[in-house]
């Protein structure tokens, strides 16, 4: 079975920095562009950064550019999310899945990020 299993998030006071990781089980995603996305309470979930499947194109939501970095280790089947200088609007729920909605599998828990002021 499919699985995605999002990891790094936690507590961190406005400025700070987190790492987030995403791995995958039962499938490889190696050929599938992936993206992070986060949902804050009371809000659509949105899609923060993607990466292609060789990680040489990434994209990022104006309001993070220059403070999160996508990557990813296709060998590991893992994507992470590098946050810095975060806000407290970071705060939310973080995801990652494919990028295309016909690859997606069901999400998974997801990892809380909470950013304090």
């Amino acid at each position: 079975q499919v699985q995605l299993v999002e990891s790094g998030g936690g507590l961190v006071q406005a400025g700070g920095s987190l790492r987030l990781s995403c791995a995958a089980s039962g499938r490889t995603f190696s050929s599938y562009d992936m993206g992070w996305f986060r949902q804050a309470p009371g809000k659509e979930r949105e899609s923060v950064a993607t990466i292609s499947w060789s990680g040489g194109t990434t994209s990022y939501v104006d309001s993070v550019k220059g403070r999160f970095t996508i990557s990813r280790d296709n060998a590991k089947n893992t994507v992470y999310l590098q946050m810095n200088s975060l806000k407290p609007e970071d705060t939310a729920v973080y995801y990652c899945n494919a990028v295309n909605r016909r690859y997606r599998t069901p999400w998974g828990q997801g990892t809380q990020v909470t950013v304090s002021s």
